[in-house]
């Protein structure tokens, strides 16, 4: 549960004059206290307090100046007395407040982290090169402050250690799981992303950060795999589009026999039937252009 406690302060502009009339009533009241001390023969005893009110009236004037506090839009300051939390301040404008509390400005705009490329195995033990882009603001300011050592280091460290589990919880790619439709880094980066922010979020909850949206900027094998990979990728490619050529060319060579059958423009036995299926699958899945050869006499 959130401890931060939300404070209003109070209008700088009423103690921006308070402050003036310390300021110009401390060298009056001095000047005219040591007239008195001077024009009489004894102590005076109210050349005296003016003298001492002077002195107190610019005390006043350095304290007053040291409660003043400016605060940009989505801008916060965290208060503290003499090491105890006294709540944050949201809002924007000139404020004043206790001049003993000690404050730190605490930004909650939002930040991106471009993190750097990191070297880790995927779940299939394959080396690979990966990143992230995340995109935080701090919300709770009492946990940002008090809950962690530096709130951004906390972010940059803890996001570093979710990617390397996230990368070691998915294959590269779906077929080193042997099922296409298994769950990769290269082929469901909305999942993976999806992933990465749930992840992130429980880790930086304990410093009061939200994570707006992460997202990876860079995947790839590793330098060193990287030929052999895009070997078997493109291998596997090959035998995809031949799976698909093949399956054309049988179609095509089925509809060519029944429009033959059907329109009764040739009969053929079992052994023509042979020999034109296998020209025509040479034809339709060879790699390199066809030369046929035109036969002017029987087919027999």
């Amino acid at each position: 549960m959130s401890q931060e406690r939300v404070v209003q302060g109070q209008s700088g502009l009423f103690f921006v004059f308070l402050n003036f009339l310390l300021f110009v009533s401390a060298p009056a009241l001095f000047a005219r206290g040591v007239f008195l001390l001077d024009s009489t023969k004894g102590a005076s005893l109210a050349g005296f307090f003016m003298v001492f009110g002077a002195v107190v009236a610019l005390i006043l004037a350095v304290l007053t100046t040291k409660g003043f506090v400016v605060l940009q839009p989505n801008e916060s300051c965290v208060l503290t007395l003499f090491g105890r939390y006294n709540g944050a301040l949201k809002s924007n404008g000139f404020w004043w407040v206790n001049p003993f509390n000690t404050k730190r400005k605490v930004s909650l705009r939002f930040h991106n982290l471009n993190g750097e490329k990191l070297k880790v195995n995927d779940k299939a033990g394959n080396p690979i090169e990966i990143a992230a882009v995340i995109v935080w603001k701090v919300e709770d300011t009492f946990a940002a402050c008090f809950q962690v050592e530096n709130y951004a280091d906390y972010v940059t460290t803890q996001s570093e250690s979710a990617l390397r589990h996230l990368a070691s919880a998915y294959p590269y790619d779906s077929w080193e799981e042997g099922d296409e439709h298994a769950v990769s880094l290269r082929g469901n980066i909305d999942v993976v992303s999806g992933a990465l922010e749930k992840e992130l979020q429980e880790r930086l909850n304990k410093a009061g950060v939200r994570v707006v949206e992460a997202r990876l900027s860079h995947l790839a094998y590793a330098p060193e795999i990287a030929g052999a990979m895009l070997q078997r990728q493109q291998a596997s490619a090959i035998i995809a589009a031949r799976q698909k050529i093949v399956e054309g060319a049988v179609g095509m060579v089925q509809m060519a026999l029944a429009k033959l059958s059907a329109e009764k423009i040739l009969e053929l036995d079992e052994e023509k039937k042979a020999t034109m299926v296998s020209n025509l699958l040479v034809v339709l899945c060879g790699e390199k252009e066809a030369h046929p050869i035109i036969n002017a006499g029987s087919i027999y």
